[in-house]
């Protein structure tokens, strides 16, 4: 039995996982990721990022690795269609036809697969100082008030991993929330899936017509065919199975093909299926499809994210973004508490922040999920940027928001406590964005000085917004679309706002004068639960 210790340990090394090691690493918070599995799935799942979610990965770098991975180039536009098979005629959900928040970002939807994602994640990550381990399983863990003793199992024999947190990126059965007692919300499991990736001429089924995702009534309803290549001769099957009567192992080659040639209407094409987990013969797994959410995100030092804290249908795409955004948004707080700088508090707020953005995204994924595969649940879809740009954020570590938290189009957003801070272009051509990630911001207007100096005295990063100075900073003083960027902020020409490392804004002063250095030193301490910089 061996020692070790590891400031945050990673349970799951799925996209979730993977990404809170880079975000952690990325903030200088040395961590561990340990998966079961001897390497990365190659099964794709998720099938692209959100202009948000490629807002964060541009933060550590990934964004030119992600455009060189990716399927399509930045002007792909996703477009699932509805049919009989894919073969037959083609209908579109008409809640696609919606601005996904790129109008309004330094960038554009991201078309990767989330094996070839996790692939750079992996790599990012170890280059980061990251330990990724695969083939090594948790069994168990206790935690004190000091952190996580974490009992692990590898081919080499069993050993002991001490850890200050835990991060529970361990999928939809999550052992970990189990083992802690956490009840969830939601209808449950809604049906169950078996997926296989084949190799198969489906052209002349889609005869040009561009093919994302295919939900198809053959053979059967909850049948899909997804394309993972540019060329139409490699997809993602899935359909609808009961696993009390039949184990995926029971769905031999020929069953599969035959399978995905009622679907395609194809009877003769030519179907191979492929390994999904490399190093074994596994060609079609088992999920279940269901929409729940966990009462609780933390306990102690163990925080749930990803599947672990939420899943719903697949239905928009926004399962493995959520889960991206949660850990995003706790790597910052653990970073800041692992160095001191702040309280124990703030951890708090990652619960308080993450969880109505879940049952927001679950409510609006249900409510996809009906449209495309129905009948629906009710649940009235709002515009997708919304959903996965204008969440609204209410904690301690943020100050002065309304009462107000219906989410709100990326158009409108602008810079509200608690809102995703908005773009505003630079005058190298990039954006206020990429002013964020590491340490708080503060942005002032054109006559901010005193805003400046008091950012400087606290060791935050400051820039002006508007006016003849703003030159010296890099700014140009006209936002996106020609709106002066001070007053896109929310702020007149003497206002300040305060920009968190995630993006988004924790305190605003729009202008009204005061004592600036106390006022910000206050906003910072609370921010940090009570604790100077």
């Amino acid at each position: 039995m061996s020692k070790a210790y590891t400031p945050v340990l990673i349970v799951g090394g799925g996209v979730v996982g993977l990404s809170s090691a880079v975000f952690l690493a990325w903030h200088g918070v040395p961590c561990t990721v340990i998966e079961r599995h001897p390497d990365l799935l190659i099964h794709p799942r998720a099938r692209g990022l959100t202009p948000r979610t490629m807002e964060i990965y541009r933060q550590v770098g990934l964004e030119p690795a992600i455009r060189k991975a990716a399927y399509a180039g930045e002007d792909f536009v996703w477009m699932p269609v509805m049919a009989e098979t894919l073969s037959g005629e083609y209908s579109v959900p008409g809640e696609e036809f919606e601005d996904d928040g790129s109008s309004f970002s330094p960038t554009a939807f991201g078309p990767i697969d989330q094996d070839k994602l996790e692939v750079l994640l992996r790599d990012r990550a170890r280059e980061l100082g990251a330990d990724v381990r695969f083939s090594t399983e948790l069994t168990s863990f206790e935690q004190d008030g000091e952190g996580v003793l974490a009992h692990l199992r590898t081919a080499d024999g069993d050993s002991t991993l001490r850890a200050g947190y835990l991060i529970a990126a361990d999928g939809f059965g999550s052992p970990i929330r189990q083992a802690l007692g956490i009840e969830l919300d939601g209808p449950g499991v809604l049906f169950h899936t078996i997926t296989a990736i084949v190799d198969a001429d489906l052209t002349p089924a889609t005869r040009g017509r561009a093919v994302g995702t295919a939900y198809l009534q053959r053979p059967q309803p909850f049948t899909i065919i997804m394309a993972h290549d540019n060329d139409g001769r490699r997809w993602v099957f899935g359909t609808g199975y009961d696993p009390e009567r039949e184990a995926p192992e029971s769905f031999s080659d020929e069953r599969v093909a035959e399978m995905v040639r009622a679907a395609a209407g194809l009877p003769d094409v030519e179907v191979r299926l492929r390994p999904q987990v490399p190093g074994t013969d596994l060609k079609v797994l088992g999920f279940p499809i269901g929409a729940q959410l966990a009462r609780r995100y933390r306990d102690g030092r163990v925080f749930l994210a990803g599947d672990a804290a939420h899943t719903w249908p697949p239905t928009g795409g926004l399962g493995a973004n959520a889960g991206i955004q949660d850990v995003h948004n706790l790597a910052w707080k653990l970073a800041e508490v692992v160095a001191e700088r702040a309280g124990d508090v703030l951890l708090d707020t990652y619960e308080a922040e993450r969880r109505p953005a879940g049952m927001l995204t679950l409510e609006q994924a249900m409510g996809r999920f009906g449209a495309r595969m129905g009948p629906g649940e009710g649940t009235e879809i709002i515009d997708y940027g919304a959903v996965t740009m204008g969440y609204q954020y209410r904690s301690s570590a943020v100050l002065g928001a309304t009462g107000d938290t219906a989410p709100v189009s990326p158009a409108d957003l602008d810079g509200s406590p608690g809102t995703r801070a908005p773009h505003a272009v630079l005058g190298d051509g990039g954006s206020t964005i990429d002013l964020y990630g590491r340490g708080f911001v503060l942005l002032a207007g054109p006559d901010g000085h005193g805003w400046l100096q008091a950012a400087e005295s606290l060791g935050i990063k400051a820039r002006r917004l508007g006016g003849e100075a703003a030159a010296a900073h890099g700014i140009d003083p006209a936002a996106a679309h020609g709106i002066d960027a001070a007053a896109a902020h929310g702020i007149d020409a003497a206002g300040a706002l305060l920009v968190r490392p995630d993006g988004f804004v924790a305190w605003r002063n729009r202008g009204h004068g005061g004592d600036a250095a106390a006022e910000l030193n206050d906003a910072v301490r609370a921010v940090l639960g009570g604790t100077d910089r």
